[in-house]
């Protein structure tokens, strides 16, 4: 009984504190960094501007069945391990185990990712300071920013995020006035889209090329429905934030590709060289020098190293709360359901930063083979978590339905179901099997490259088969499906 009532305390320590603004900004500031602001310039290379708008309308599409069903099922059951708690309730329970830990270690992974990323953009200012030293710093920062509060973090990741949308805003503007000739040259017209093989580079396996990138591009959307579980008004919050997501998508994105392709050629080549040491060349950049902005690398670096903050700071908040919510459901070892006084999971938070920390050291030992494998483990992580997603929503619906219960009830109903989550799990199979088929191109088979793409797939596997064989779980059926709307 005492563990029961241990249990039930923590249960309520985490706060919904998070608002309706602190909700919008964490949908959009997900789908907003470096595929934008440094390797949108590659993909416009790769497939040409009219490439790169196609490629990057599909993948927002898909996007948006994603967001609108994750939207349906937060607004009704709102927790923080959404994905691990969704797919056990509404399939089976060890693919919520498997969902649960695949996601943990996509967002652990991703913090080292950006700790390096963080050390890098410093570099551009201060090239004699050792990587390591940065690293530190970035992530003191970041463990301080969700130890304190989810309020504290929530109202951090709104700065970083208004940061990004603010840039953007400028630079469409700033793009359009270009276009329209107004500015320091005259207006290029339709010439960078008729020069070559332009608008389509590459055909059709330049657009499919171009999937990939704007499937990472996006990833981190689905963050909303993590957040949701600490939400002040999830009925109304999360609709909200999820309604916004795709207009916001083809707002920034498509409209930063159309000023990049008419005010760029994809000829230039320094649209080829795209990594964060080379932001001094990033088409945001170039554009920026094109208006006579004084100091425009510099501007975009500061830019880009709130984008990379923000990213991490999302990456420690969604990892703590998915080893919670699994503790909760008797999926990972109790101890991770120890919430200080402030409402945060502090051994999860515990775990989860030493886990980053232990990755990032990979990529200080040897040449960074091992690190190069945890991150693309990592990338693979997203696409696993988005076909979970549109899994759980089809079997939300049907059990809803099957069940008897009225539609009209639900607090948000994604439209076009069930076309909608067919069309983002057939697209997310697609993007997730093709993300390196150069490999199987050629006299002989890069079994190496295919090894370093796809060794996330087994992984997930092996995690699933484990819980399966273990617990002798099933499919559970539809009118067994728990759709009360409690944790």
């Amino acid at each position: 009984m005492s563990e029961e009532k241990n249990e039930q305390g923590q249960r309520r320590g985490l706060q919904r504190s998070l608002k309706a603004r602190h909700m919008n900004m964490i949908a959009i500031g997900g789908a907003i960094g470096t595929g934008l602001f440094v390797a949108g310039g590659e993909t416009i290379s790769t497939a040409g501007p009219g490439g790169a708008l196609l490629a990057y309308s599909l993948i927002g599409i898909m996007v948006y069945f994603l967001m609108t069903g994750l939207g349906e099922m937060a607004a009704y059951l709102p927790v923080s391990g959404s994905f691990e708690a969704y797919a056990s309730r509404y399939v089976d329970e060890s693919l919520g185990f498997a969902l649960g830990w695949n996601y943990w270690f996509n967002w652990a992974i991703t913090l080292a990712a950006e700790l390096v990323a963080g050390a890098l953009i410093m570099k551009f200012w201060f090239p004699t300071v050792p990587a390591a030293v940065w690293s530190g710093l970035f992530l003191l920062l970041l463990f301080g920013l969700n130890l304190l509060s989810t309020r504290v973090y929530g109202e951090g990741e709104f700065l970083f995020a208004s940061i990004k949308v603010i840039a953007v805003l400028v630079f469409l503007f700033c793009g359009a006035m270009m276009i329209l000739g107004i500015g320091p040259y005259p207006s290029p017209g339709f010439t960078n889209w008729t020069i070559g093989d332009a608008p389509f580079v590459g055909g059709a396996m330049g657009i499919l090329s171009i999937f990939m990138v704007a499937g990472f591009s996006f990833q981190g959307t689905e963050i909303i429905g993590i957040a949701a579980g600490e939400s002040e008004n999830p009925e109304k919050n999360v609709p909200r934030a999820v309604r916004t997501i795709f207009w916001r998508i083809l707002l920034f994105y498509l409209g930063s590709f159309i000023v990049i392709g008419f005010l760029i050629p994809y000829t230039d080549p320094n649209l080829l060289k795209s990594d964060v040491q080379s932001i001094s060349i990033s088409p945001f950049t170039l554009v920026f020098k094109r208006l006579g902005l004084a100091g425009a690398a510099s501007l975009m670096n500061a830019i880009l190293l709130t984008s990379v903050l923000s990213s991490g700071n999302s990456g420690v908040y969604v990892a703590t709360r998915m080893l919670y919510a699994m503790a909760r459901a008797g999926q990972a070892p109790k101890c991770f359901l120890k919430v200080n006084s402030r409402g945060i999971p502090i051994n999860g938070l515990y775990a989860t930063v030493a886990f980053g920390l232990a990755a990032f050291l990979t990529s200080l030992i040897g040449d960074g083979v091992a690190y190069n494998w945890l991150v693309n483990m990592s990338g693979l992580a997203g696409f696993i978590a988005w076909i979970g997603i549109a899994i759980c929503h089809y079997r939300f619906r049907k059990a809803y339905v099957a069940q008897g219960k009225d539609l009209n009830k639900l607090p948000y109903k994604a439209p076009l179901y069930p076309f909608g989550p067919i069309l983002a799990f057939l697209m997310c199979v697609f993007v997730t099997a093709g993300q390196n088929y150069t490999a199987f191109l050629g006299d002989h088979i890069d079994w190496y490259g295919v090894s370093v793409a796809y060794i996330g797939l087994p992984v997930f596997l092996v995690t699933f088969l484990y819980h399966k064989i273990k617990y002798r779980t099933h499919v559970v059926p539809l009118d067994k499906v728990d759709l009360s709307r409690h944790e």
